[in-house]
């Protein structure tokens, strides 16, 4: 579509005072969902807690968010069981979103056994907002196959987001192109000769709606058949980035009604690449987030801590050497587990940094975290006996009133996490009959 319609298809950024006047705007803030992703497991008995209800203690891991004790819900008792039995790391995680089975493959023919709730929800009400989906995170995809790890390409331990079993979706990992998502550019807008909304250009369009990916989609097949994994990963992300294009054009082109916000989240734009500090990194990718959701340019998201066996090194923290995959493998030793216990613990740090900024941005009466649901967790209870039943799961946020935070819910052991994955579709206003292999959405929310 961009290249047929060329000058004429660019459009204005959104604008405050323009989004008003079209539409009215949204009369209540909307719906939001994220998914954070934590790798590696936990220590449990530094998770789960003693007591009932509202009535349990903080442990360890959960100390760094006590203070938004009244703003989530620890919910137990939950697992994928197409993750049981298979290797430690990698099938487990695109199993977290979609509760498939996940194929072992070559790497040429990826099988994830199903699509992610966040695609889900992103192809009901991705038309919504100029991004149907936000996708983050801290490190870049992986390629090969890990034989000594039950023979399963490293790639799926990369993506949490599938927007179908063969089709991850990227994760954008640097800050500043993660921000330019969110704006069409740093400096002043382009105005096009040509109105974006004049009926001939419209007419144009309309009379040819192929996409531009679907013109050379068989060209595609044979080079991508004929390619190496990475090409092929390549090529994938590729072409997603084209279709993630043309949707932001058709979306701009038919605008709907958005929430405004009155307040003010100043940020600037950030410097190229990467930081070299791991927190600075993360930080910024989660003050992004935020602003995504503030300014409702999405209302669905995915953010990475780390991949599957992620080989980021936390020496950075006091009395820690090595990486958390690594020490996370600490056979009972006490001076390895009290590293392995520091790395998680600074995860749920970083946590509550993007639970207070969420709390602290008022919508008219309610805060962003209100009007949200936020769930962090990892697809192993023990990192150090890759345990796949009653993971830890954290839901932050009250849903715009739909979810009762405070407490404890445990629900029957051996609960599909897809029980709670429908349970938030649904609230989402996607009324899914069921999700992956989910048996009824989850009550007592």
């Amino acid at each position: 579509m961009l290249l047929r319609g060329g000058a004429a298809a660019m459009s204005l950024p959104w604008l405050e005072s323009v989004g008003r006047a079209a539409n009215g705007g949204l009369s209540e803030p909307p719906l939001r969902m994220a998914y954070m992703f934590m790798p590696n497991g936990v220590r449990p008995d530094y998770w789960t807690p003693a007591g009932d209800d509202d009535n349990y203690q903080i442990t360890p891991h959960l100390k760094p968010v006590e203070a938004f004790r009244k703003d989530f819900t620890l919910v137990e008792n939950l697992w994928n069981k197409n993750a049981v039995g298979r290797n430690g790391h990698w099938p487990k995680v695109p199993a977290w979103l979609s509760g498939g089975f996940v194929e072992r493959t070559s790497g040429n023919d990826l099988d994830s056994g199903g699509t992610s709730v966040d695609q889900v929800a992103a192809a009901k009400l991705g038309t919504l907002t100029p991004l149907p989906s936000f996708e983050l995170g801290l490190e870049a995809p992986r390629s090969g196959i890990d034989t000594a790890g039950g023979g399963f390409a490293r790639v799926y331990g990369s993506f949490i987001a599938w927007r179908d079993p063969h089709t991850p979706v990227p994760k954008e990992i640097v800050p500043q192109l993660a921000f330019d998502r969110l704006f069409r550019n740093n400096r002043a807008p382009v105005v096009s000769s040509v109105d974006p909304k004049s009926p001939a250009l419209i007419s144009s369009l309309q009379r040819d709606e192929t996409s531009v990916l679907d013109l050379v989609l068989e060209q595609a097949k044979s080079i991508r058949s004929k390619g190496s994994r990475a090409d092929q990963v390549r090529l994938d992300e590729y072409f997603e980035s084209v279709r993630s294009v043309e949707q932001r054009i058709e979306a701009s082109m038919k605008p709907q009604k958005r929430w405004i916000n009155q307040g003010k989240m100043p940020m600037d734009r950030p410097t190229a690449g990467i930081p070299d500090s791991h927190q600075q990194h993360l930080r910024l990718m989660l003050d992004i987030l935020v602003l995504a959701f503030w300014t409702d340019s999405t209302r669905i998201a995915t953010f990475m801590f780390g991949d599957a066996q992620s080989g980021q090194d936390y020496s950075f923290l006091e009395g820690v050497k090595g990486s958390f995959h690594g020490l996370s493998h600490h056979r009972d030793e006490e001076p390895t587990r009290r590293q392995y216990e520091k790395i998680v613990t600074w995860h749920t740090e970083q946590l509550a940094y993007f639970l207070g900024k969420m709390k602290g941005l008022d919508e008219g009466g309610t805060s962003l975290l209100d009007n949200s649901m936020i769930v962090f967790g990892a697809t192993l209870k023990d990192g150090n006996r890759h345990d796949p039943e009653n993971l830890p799961v954290l839901l932050a946020g009250r849903g715009k009133g739909t979810l009762h935070p405070g407490r404890r819910v445990r629900a029957a052991v051996k609960t599909p996490l897809c029980n709670l994955h429908l349970a938030l579709l649904n609230r989402m206003g996607v009324m899914e009959k069921s999700h992956g292999d989910s048996t009824e959405a989850l009550q007592d929310l």
